[in-house]
């Protein structure tokens, strides 16, 4: 079975006409991985006829409402479906504080199934999860709250590597070295660089600097700032720098 992702939201944290914001499917074997779940993310797994059965943990690598304000939206509506298996979210300690409340408001005794947090330390880089098939490994990021990547390791030593929001950090490098597929922020294009250190952001260049220097085989680049209509404008200066590298269009699905 080929090992993809699909991509849910690649929009920053004001949602446009164009994107929403972040999410991605993980299929690796039998099993699906959420990764992040902004708002509107279950809505696109349900007009994309993505199955949810077989989803088996969400990994959400920072508390940004745009990377985890669709959860109890999407836990109310799979226990709607009668979804029964437990459901495992990786997060830092602060969402089952804030998450926890709202599940028992809003679903209450209604709730179909088991939600199990893992609490994890975005600043330290750790195995959190792994079985028969993949390891889950953390990968600390910079940015405004506590924040960390996720590398993806299978069984048949295929790589998949996700760099949520961070500033430009090549300390990251030697943790993704080589990988198959990266997926790193790339939120603003050269004309908004000044904003990086702001807002701690990357841009599509920076993004392909680290792409090229960890010597990964393939790119995908979102996470794109309101501020820029044309996307194209990301993935050019980005292949300036590192030719193998694609837009994460909503929607889309990428094999590795």
């Amino acid at each position: 079975m080929t090992d993809s992702v699909t991509i849910l939201g690649s929009g920053s944290a004001l949602p446009t006409f164009q994107n929403s914001p972040s999410g991605q499917m993980l299929s690796l074997n039998d099993k699906s991985f959420l990764i992040d779940c902004g708002e509107g993310v279950q809505l696109t797994i349900r007009q994309m006829g993505l199955k949810t059965n077989r989803l088996y943990c969400v990994f959400i690598s920072h508390l940004h409402g745009d990377h985890c304000f669709g959860l109890i939206g999407l836990l109310s509506t799979l226990s709607m479906m009668n979804r029964t298996q437990p459901l495992h979210i990786y997060a830092h300690a602060d969402l089952e504080k804030l998450l926890r409340p709202l599940i028992d408001y809003h679903c209450g005794d209604m709730m179909s199934f088991e939600v199990i947090f893992h609490h994890i330390n975005p600043r330290k880089q750790i195995v959190i999860f792994e079985d028969r098939n993949v390891t889950v490994e953390t990968i600390p990021l910079k940015h405004k709250v506590p924040t960390c990547g996720f590398l993806f390791t299978m069984k048949g030593q295929r790589r998949y590597a996700y760099i949520s929001d961070t500033m430009y950090s090549p300390k990251i490098v030697p943790m993704i070295s080589g990988v198959d597929l990266l997926y790193h922020e790339a939120t603003y294009t050269d004309e908004h660089d000044a904003r990086c250190k702001t807002t701690t952001h990357s841009t599509a260049r920076q993004a392909a600097m680290i792409a090229r220097d960890a010597e990964v085989k393939n790119l995908l680049i979102g996470h794109f700032s309101a501020r820029v209509d044309d996307h194209e404008l990301f993935l050019n200066e980005a292949q300036e720098v590192f030719p193998n590298t694609r837009l994460a269009e909503e929607r889309k699905t990428f094999e590795f």
